[in-house]
């Protein structure tokens, strides 16, 4: 595996909080996508980025988060989204990694950089900031099945 170290700025979001399995029906991406679609955000000038919240080796998988997100452009009007939940994404230095495989096996690309590439490296998991996954396809429209998503997850020297 590939682990780059990337620089990322910090990002405005619109987001959509699921509860439940990661694995599991995905609809708040769907009504996510809807309303982005229909207030002309959508790649490649804006994103689309998963946050997971907790961890499914340590939280039940009825129990776990996930926001579904898109970025909004400076000056773009939260007050007029009621509907909408907003926040900002942190910035800064991330271990990043170019995945491409199903959405089932996207835990191990995790669990290797957790568990093999960090402890190697000079780094060590910025905690007080949240793993990002840039989703750059729509499973359901690959011919394999397969999602790609840049995954970064959040890094500092270590102490």
């Amino acid at each position: 595996m590939k682990i780059e170290l990337k620089e990322l700025p910090q990002y405005n979001v619109a987001f959509i909080r699921q509860t439940g399995s990661y694995f599991g029906p995905q609809e708040h991406w769907g009504e996510l996508i809807n309303w982005a679609v229909s207030n002309g955000l959508y790649p490649p000038e804006q994103s689309f980025i998963g946050i997971s919240l907790d961890n499914p080796d340590l939280v039940n998988s009825e129990n776990c988060r996930h926001d579904a997100c898109v970025t909004i452009p400076e000056g773009f009007n939260m007050e007029e989204h009621k509907e909408m939940k907003f926040k900002k994404v942190d910035g800064g230095k991330y271990a990043a990694f170019a995945y491409y495989d199903t959405p089932e096996s996207m835990n191990s690309a995790y669990q290797f950089m957790f568990s093999q590439w960090l402890p190697n490296s000079e780094y060590e998991a910025d905690y007080g900031r949240q793993n990002l996954e840039f989703n750059l396809n729509n499973p359901s429209e690959d011919p394999e099945g397969k999602c790609r998503v840049d995954l970064y997850i959040p890094v500092k020297g270590r102490e």
